[in-house]
């Protein structure tokens, strides 16, 4: 079932809100479960991810990989944020049942879509940062 870790996350998530004027802001969803993740993110000139919040509407995995997410990405440059996989998020909650893998994915397109957001309200280009996906799919990765 799921872990002492994702169970922690889920019952008392860290950095649930919103931030007002973010630096960037990065939805998605996977269409098939319902599961909506925003997350939002306060970065400084020195590109430091300064404060991260989250919303999620979903399942108790999705509510955990966006807070240790968040977790994982507070205090970091854009480029160690950019690093952040769901391979990272799911190893950081101790794993999640094959049939919840799928909210890593959202967890790690989240955050790629608010550096996005980031990149593209400041003219800027990140090295390695694609465009982010609106919808993601089970199947896919």
């Amino acid at each position: 079932m799921y872990s002492d870790k994702v169970m922690d996350h889920f019952t008392n998530p860290r950095n649930v809100g919103e931030i007002e004027n973010a630096s960037g802001v990065g939805t998605v969803g996977n269409a098939r479960c319902g599961d909506i993740m925003r997350i939002y993110l306060d970065i400084d000139d020195n590109h430091v991810i300064r404060d991260v919040k989250f919303k999620t509407f979903g399942c108790g995995a999705a509510i955990a990989t966006s807070s240790m997410a968040t977790e994982l990405i507070k205090g970091k440059t854009i480029e160690e944020a950019l690093e952040i996989t769901n391979k990272t998020v799911m190893e950081a909650l101790d794993g999640l049942p094959p049939v919840k893998i799928h909210c890593s994915l959202l967890a790690e397109e989240a955050i790629h879509a608010a550096l996005w957001d980031y990149a593209t309200k400041n003219n800027i280009v990140i090295e390695g940062l694609e465009k982010p996906k609106n919808d993601i799919h089970e199947d896919e990765r």
